[in-house]
């Protein structure tokens, strides 16, 4: 059987776009693979937003990004693909990282080119390391992995601070370097992604920011209209994020005015699925299973 990393290639080398909804903790990993979804990204942003109330500033750490990639990876069969940020340190420490996710049972690892404590792509102030140290980097991450198959996906935050050109010789250079899929993060402009996919060798990834709507930032660009500028798969990160706060806003606000202030039972479909919804998605038909197997 191909390992993880081989079906997530072949995902990519399809001849449609792969679209690829970002993913964060139990609850949306189960949904995305309810719909069909054969993968998914782990959002470095919804983990640390989620798991530890602060926004993607570097304040998360390897630990706990590795921790939340296993248990993800221990309830689905999504091929993952993790998120490591800047691989925490130097060429060295990516090459501990990568093996790190690998073992954890993800078939993709992304790197980037901030500095330390990076932050979101679609923050501004963002600062790169010279390219050169970005090579090394790669480079580690190509030796460490035990499969050959499992891919290393190389993220560049150049173009806000150095333009699109320096973008596209540094995606260039990590290609050479032995990556398997590229990222240019927010890239302003349709042109910008038309010319990032057309200068590269490797296939070429676009994460699309959803929820942005006062932030120059990636515009949205329909998934087909992608394919035809030669984009090879198209990411969600903050689509499960955003629209979990929002659900979240909305029933807290009937909470208070329904029940609290007007001493109302709130049961409303449109807020709140079952509890036997919740449960039905969460495995325990299985654990039932399980349970009634082993208990006589």
């Amino acid at each position: 059987m191909d390992s993880k990393g081989k079906r997530m290639k072949a995902l990519i080398d399809a001849p449609e776009i792969l679209i690829t909804p970002g993913v964060f903790d139990g609850f949306s990993a189960r949904l995305v693979e309810r719909a069909g979804y054969k993968t998914a990204t782990i959002s470095g942003a919804g983990v640390s937003e989620s798991r530890l109330g602060w926004a993607d500033r570097g304040i998360m750490g390897f630990e706990a990004n590795l921790d939340n990639a296993r248990r993800l990876a221990d309830c689905t069969d999504l091929l993952l693909q993790a998120d490591a940020d800047t691989g925490y340190g130097n060429a060295l420490n990516v090459y501990f990282v990568v093996r790190a996710f690998e073992k954890a049972g993800v078939a993709a690892i992304m790197i980037e080119d901030q500095v330390w404590p990076k932050r979101c792509g679609h923050m501004p102030g963002k600062t790169v390391i010279p390219a050169e140290e970005m090579v090394q980097k790669i480079k580690a991450a190509v030796d460490a992995r035990r499969d050959s198959g499992f891919i290393i996906k190389a993220r560049t935050d150049a173009a806000a601070p150095l333009g699109i050109e320096e973008t596209v010789r540094r995606l260039n250079m990590y290609a050479e370097a032995g990556a398997d899929i590229l990222l240019a993060d927010a890239l302003t402009t349709r042109e910008d992604i038309a010319t990032v996919a057309k200068n590269v060798p490797k296939p070429v990834s676009v994460s699309m920011g959803l929820a942005i709507r006062a932030r120059k930032t990636t515009p949205p660009v329909p998934p087909k209209d992608l394919e035809a500028l030669g984009v090879k798969q198209v990411t969600y990160p903050r689509l499960f994020t955003a629209a979990a706060l929002k659900g979240m806003q909305n029933a807290l606000a009937v909470f208070q005015n329904e029940l609290v202030a007007q001493n109302r039972i709130v049961d409303r479909a449109d807020l709140l699925v079952t509890f036997d919804e919740i449960n039905d998605l969460m495995g325990l038909p299985v654990l039932d299973a399980l349970e009634a197997k082993f208990s006589g």
